[in-house]
């Protein structure tokens, strides 16, 4: 039989590199966004359309949803890590509780990554709408 512990290193080595190169997309549709966005000329907007206030707003809360998008990945990454650092501490220091502290602080950061991700959720809804 495998080791577990070889299936659960491949594991995360696959999820790391599927979370890197869904950032690198983020980063390169978020340089694409602002390189658009500098292209176009400032002109005087059409009668009926947006004004120059709400596209400053959609703008900004581009902003925002970028900024919360690189904090749910960071959050992701520090699930992972502190996965990892608790079962390095439970099975192989024998240490059972810092194991249930840091599974502790696991469970506090789920909250914050599933509030996260219910918050971007609802966010980007709000700016396809501006």
């Amino acid at each position: 039989m495998s080791d577990p512990r070889n299936a659960a290193h491949d594991k995360k080595v696959s999820h790391d590199k599927k979370h890197q190169e869904e950032a690198e997309a983020n980063k390169a549709e978020a340089n694409k966004a602002e390189a658009a966005s500098e292209a176009a000329p400032e002109t005087e907007p059409a009668p009926g359309g947006p004004s120059p206030e709400a596209i400053a707003v959609h703008e900004g809360s581009l902003a925002v949803l970028t900024q919360v998008k690189d904090m749910e990945f960071h959050s992701r990454a520090n699930l992972e890590r502190l996965s990892t650092l608790m079962l390095t501490v439970e099975d192989e220091l024998k240490q059972k509780a810092f194991a249930a502290s840091l599974g502790e602080l696991f469970s506090a950061q789920d909250v914050v990554q599933t509030q996260l991700t219910a918050f971007i959720t609802a966010y980007q809804a709000e700016c396809e709408t501006i």
